[in-house]
């Protein structure tokens, strides 16, 4: 999506102005689009379906690759000398 800056009338083409037109044009239309999928699609019930609650051994995985990671740090870190 594109920035508009105003600019003074007389400095503009007639060029510059059919593009601004048609960028204003294709940016309400989208905002539209975007505005009516917003409203029918982000229902908390049409988001979770299909999901899965964590299960209790998220932490137990999360500290496996956290030992990993420092692991693979010590391994580095004294590969080097």
């Amino acid at each position: 999506m594109g920035l508009h800056l105003k600019q003074d009338m007389e400095n503009r083409s007639e060029l510059q102005q059919r593009l601004n037109a048609e960028l204003r044009a294709k940016m309400a239309a989208r905002s539209k689009q975007e505005d009516h999928e917003v409203l029918n699609d982000t229902t908390f019930e049409n988001f979770t379906k299909g999901t899965k609650t964590t299960t209790s051994l998220a932490p137990v995985w999360a500290m496996i690759f956290i030992a990993l990671f420092v692991v693979l740090g010590l391994v580095v870190y004294f590969g080097r000398s």
